[in-house]
């Protein structure tokens, strides 16, 4: 069955990267939208495309190298 809803991914990253992370994650059109939740604490989720999920995790795993970004739990709501 070929999934059609996107899949919500939250991350706690660096505030001051929350505007590079979005940048990064445009340039990949149609991949992932992100979206904002707490500026103050870095809390962002991305929004996934169906399909994917896997070119989001390589996305994320290669920015680790440079940046701090931590899968967030969001009780109530689906991680990762």
């Amino acid at each position: 069955m070929i999934p059609t809803a996107c899949t919500k991914r939250y991350y706690r990253i660096d505030r001051r990267e929350v505007h590079y992370l979005k940048f990064i994650l445009e340039g990949y059109a149609g991949v992932a939208v992100m979206r904002t939740l707490d500026s103050r604490t870095g809390l962002v989720v991305l929004h996934v495309s169906p399909g994917c999920e896997t070119e989001v995790d390589m996305i994320i795993d290669d920015l680790k190298k440079n940046m701090r970004i931590e899968v967030a739990d969001i009780e109530g709501e689906g991680t990762q």
